[in-house]
């Protein structure tokens, strides 16, 4: 899953764009308002964390051109202005979310889960299809009675699956949702996670349709 960052203070990015590549998200970081409506009018992305304090372009004024735009990209607001009038403004000016500085990573990774539960009509925190189990909090998955943990990159390809069962995605579509900027990405890495997936879990969990991309089911 891919995610806009948008911060410009350099330790609360970095410390922000390691937790969450640690946690399976494909994370890119700009530090201007300018920079972030550049990137979303360039690429596609499933959340954006967004900073209000920003310069060349205020963060609320990203916000209301991104939804001036009919973007309608889950938006969680990042910032350190606590006041009740601030979080009404966010929220009313588009944000789906508001978290106030300083914030514990394990909330902010719960709020975004909720978010994109949201998005994607699901309901319930675990994502199963009938024949594939898979827990967004604990990166386990459960198939034929058996229980295995993924890694993260494993975890962010089934998921990108799992949240659209029956949807064929393409390599490309793929590796976009799994990598951010500046990070390699070798000609045969998804074929390598589809085949650990498949060896995990067993050989039915994700089809392939030859020459278009790869699908889970939409269970039974």
């Amino acid at each position: 899953m891919r995610v806009l960052l948008v911060e410009d203070d350099p330790m609360i990015g970095s410390v922000v764009q390691q937790e969450l590549r640690d946690a399976s998200y494909a994370v890119d970081w700009v530090c201007d308002g300018q920079a972030a409506l550049s990137s979303i009018a360039a690429l596609s992305y499933s959340l954006i964390l967004l900073d209000l304090g920003l310069p060349k372009k205020d963060g609320m004024e990203v916000l209301r051109a991104i939804r001036a735009a009919r973007n309608d990209v889950p938006v969680l607001v990042l910032t350190a202005r606590d006041a009740t009038e601030d979080r009404v403004a966010g929220l009313d000016g588009g944000a789906d979310d508001y978290l106030v500085k300083p914030f514990a990573m394990s909330e902010l990774l719960a709020r975004m889960r909720a978010l994109t539960r949201r998005m994607e009509s699901v309901g319930s925190p675990i994502l199963t299809n009938g024949v594939v189990t898979l827990d967004p909090a604990t990166h386990e998955a459960h198939a034929n009675g058996v229980a295995v943990r993924l890694t993260a990159r494993e975890f962010s390809l089934l998921q990108s699956l799992m949240l659209r069962p029956g949807a064929i995605l393409s390599r490309a579509e793929l590796e976009n949702r799994l990598y951010g900027w500046n990070e390699e990405v070798e000609s045969n890495a998804v074929e390598f996670l589809i085949h650990a997936l498949r060896k995990k879990l067993g050989a039915e969990v994700i089809k392939n349709v030859r020459g278009v991309g790869w699908m889970v089911s939409k269970g039974r």
